[in-house]
């Protein structure tokens, strides 16, 4: 027993001897150089040192070695914390609904601070809300809040950042912890994170804010909104840059981008990269590192080669010859070159992670812009080429619907932002989707008036419905004589004797009480007598008595026929988003004047149908009344003979079509060179006499026309822009003048003198 134990003991101290003697080295060099690197460790500076790099960063920027989008989770969390405080808002927890239940969706601006001036941007926005039909000078009509601070430009290192936000709002006795508040934002955070901090509390606020994270983005509850410069017009704006002539898709380029970037830090990554996806032919890539003040400080082998190609291709010249428009994020998630790429009808290639679009719980991007991944940029090419040409030119063509209908104009940005929130409110009178996505949008489709497709004029075609096959006549008497005149019975007749004539409505203008009953004429169609308020406004006013889709406006004293407004009719059924009359008028740009004028002489062209004698679908009533703001429509009252052009304006402006005339009888074009003057003043005032519909245009010289040009010119001022439209289409009977049998002819009293 003692034998095998010595043996043990001899054979494990042998293996110690020969592990020491092969291996120790290796064990004592390690044991040596492992004590090295902890000394290395504990010795060697560390970047965030300050008193080692003190004269070239601030302590902030030393924090941030590499990149600094490298935030930790915790880093992440503080930053938006700081943002929402410790609230994850709702409509149901952080909106009081009964602020809107009495006076409906109206939305007050805080008064102006003496002394306190704001941005030209802030300024279009706050001009915006107040322009809009929600504004409210009342605060306690108001259902919503938007501050008197300028809140767009929150990065501290700005010239535009306001201090001390904070203490500013705790005294706004409305302010209530940002309940019922809506806060705009364009730049948040700063370098070298950008995290989209604010700067102060926002409570219990909502947010209309640009760049948004989708991870601080509230769902239904902030709104994400568009990075716009300055220089973005009020209203009205530029059209996007696709024509019926700009076909077929395919351009010069399939793929381009032009811009900066940036050696270091956040957004640096994806634009460093774009080099690689460059072969100088149908892809078009280029970057610049010139730009900052210490650019050259911090250059790379890249930028001297880069600069020299950056200078050979215009922008602007890209924009219109690319099929594709690459837009990454810069150093927040969102760039000025979003809405140029729109306009320009340039589909956007987004690479921008983690960003929530504009208006994305309206707007469906898929059917506008490509969303790419950072992390998958050479895959890009191969996705865009495989896109087949008539998607493309589909891409395309929502680009300018959505340009037009959302984008073009901080007008439309801000109503886009406020309507988004209103449906909110209503969700079971909320627009569809479809409807935000589908001409004229959402900002046109009043769902106060319905939430079926089929009661609007727009979605016929596209959804198979047809317009209701019976018409309102609706007849303006303004009559001071309390009696009824030989010209509306007359017209009564002739109504009443169209097969399509469901009903007709008599607004009675007057400050006389309408005739009894038994003095109207017996027609086989209803006839309701409604009193007016004495505006002139109330012509285009949504009456509960219209029952119909097509409603025939017409004055007391115009004069048609049967046929006539039987054709006009069948007419108006295929075109019902548009107006179709008979009295035409065009407009012009007058160089010598510098303003717009218009004209009643007989032209081959026209882009007004005057309402004296015209079919337009009654959803333009709603439209007028509810959708224009109060401003628009005491012009209309304070100004005679503006209103049918405030409605061809209207009409034009959601459909971006010009009206349609039909055909008159001859004795109406005769009477065209003795058009009497119109009454003057208010609704009130007695007619003067005329013979024929086309006798509403007033003569060239005469007050009235002259008020029709003052309205012309100040409705283009508040649009932005004219948006009426020209055309030479005339539409007549088929054989209408042809030498054959009169009996072949499915209009024959249109000849009869």
């Amino acid at each position: 027993m003692q034998t095998r134990k010595k043996y043990i003991f001899l054979t494990f101290l042998a293996s110690w001897l020969l592990l020491f003697l092969f291996g120790g080295d290796q064990l004592r060099r390690l044991a040596f150089f492992s004590g090295r690197k902890a000394e290395a460790r504990r010795n060697w500076p560390r970047w965030t040192d300050g008193t080692l790099l003190r004269s070239f960063a601030d302590p902030e920027e030393l924090q941030r070695d590499g990149d600094p989008s490298l935030l930790s989770p915790r880093e992440r969390r503080a930053a938006r914390l700081s943002v929402y405080g410790s609230s994850r808002c709702r409509m149901e927890t952080c909106f009081d609904f009964s602020r809107c239940e009495r006076h409906g969706f109206k939305v007050f601006t805080y008064p102006q601070e003496r002394g306190q001036p704001v941005s030209e941007t802030y300024g279009k926005i706050l001009s915006s809300i107040e322009r809009s039909r929600y504004h409210t000078l009342n605060p306690e009509e108001a259902c919503l809040f938007i501050l008197s601070i300028d809140t767009l430009d929150r990065d501290h290192l700005s010239g535009q950042y306001v201090r001390n936000v904070d203490e500013r709002i705790r005294g706004f006795a409305l302010w209530n912890g940002g309940r019922n508040h809506l806060i705009f934002n364009l730049y948040s955070g700063t370098w070298p994170g950008y995290t989209g901090e604010l700067g102060f509390d926002t409570g219990q606020a909502m947010l209309a804010k640009a760049s948004f994270d989708t991870q601080s983005f509230r769902p239904g509850f902030d709104v994400s909104i568009p990075l716009f410069s300055k220089d973005h017009p009020q209203r009205g704006g530029d059209r996007g840059w696709l024509y019926r002539d700009s076909v077929p898709p395919k351009k010069k380029y399939l793929l381009v981008f032009k811009g900066k970037r940036y050696l270091t830090g956040i957004g640096s990554g994806t634009r460093n990269a774009l080099h690689h996806i460059h072969n100088g032919k149908d892809i078009i890539s280029l970057t610049t590192c010139k730009h900052g003040k210490d650019w050259e400080k911090h250059k790379d082998t890249r930028c001297d080669k880069d600069n020299v190609d950056y200078e050979r291709f215009d922008y602007q010249e890209l924009l219109h010859n690319s099929t594709f428009c690459i837009v990454p994020r810069g150093r927040r998630l969102g760039s000025f070159r979003f809405l140029e790429a729109l306009q320009a009808a340039c589909i956007p290639v987004l690479l921008s992670d983690g960003w929530e679009l504009p208006f994305a719980e309206a707007i469906d991007w898929g059917k506008a812009a490509v969303v790419g991944s950072e992390r998958l940029l050479l895959q890009i090419p191969s996705a865009v080429r495989c896109i087949h040409p008539e998607r493309v030119l589909a891409f395309q063509q929502q680009t300018q619907f959505l340009w037009e209908a959302y984008f073009s104009s901080v007008d439309k940005i801000v109503h886009t932002t406020l309507e988004i929130i209103k449906d909110r409110l209503s969700p079971h009178r909320s627009r569809s989707r479809f409807l935000w996505n589908a001409l004229p949008g959402g900002l046109l489709v009043l769902p106060d008036f319905s939430t079926h497709l089929g009661d609007f004029p727009f979605y016929y075609l596209q959804h198979g419905y047809s317009p209701s096959n019976k018409f309102t006549a609706f007849i303006r008497a303004v009559s001071q004589a309390g009696s009824l005149s030989q010209p509306i019975l007359r017209l009564i007749q002739a109504v009443s004797g169209s097969q399509y004539c469901a009903q007709i409505v008599v607004l009675w203008s007057c400050e006389k009480p309408p005739p009894p009953s038994r003095k109207w004429p017996q027609s086989t169609v209803p006839l309701t007598i409604v009193r007016g308020r004495g505006k002139l406004s109330d012509r285009f006013f949504p009456f509960e008595a219209i029952q119909t889709d097509a409603v025939l406006s017409l004055d007391e004293d115009t004069s048609l026929s049967t046929s006539e407004v039987d054709f006009a009719f069948l007419v108006w059924r295929s075109f019902p988003e548009r107006i179709v009359g008979f009295p035409a008028q065009s407009h012009f740009w007058d160089p010598e004047q510098g303003r717009w004028g218009c004209t009643s002489k007989w032209t081959n062209e026209f882009s007004i149908v005057l309402t004296a004698a015209a079919f337009y679908h009654r959803y333009y009533h709603s439209l007028f009344t509810q959708y224009l703001p109060a401003g628009l429509r005491e012009l209309v009252d304070g100004l005679a003979a503006c209103e049918d052009i405030l409605m061809n304006v209207l009409v034009a402006a959601v459909t971006k079509l010009p009206p349609i005339k039909v055909t008159q009888r001859k004795q109406h074009k005769e009477g065209v060179a003795q058009q009497a003057e119109c009454r003057e003043g208010a609704a009130l005032s007695p007619p003067a006499p005329r013979s024929a519909p086309a006798q509403a245009a007033g003569t060239a010289g005469s007050p009235r026309f002259s008020r029709r040009q003052d309205c012309l010119n100040q409705l283009a001022d508040w649009f932005g822009y004219m948006p009426l439209v020209s055309s030479q289409l005339r539409l007549d009977p088929v054989l209408f003048k042809d030498q054959v049998s009169v009996l072949r002819k499915k209009y024959p009293s249109l000849e009869k003198p």
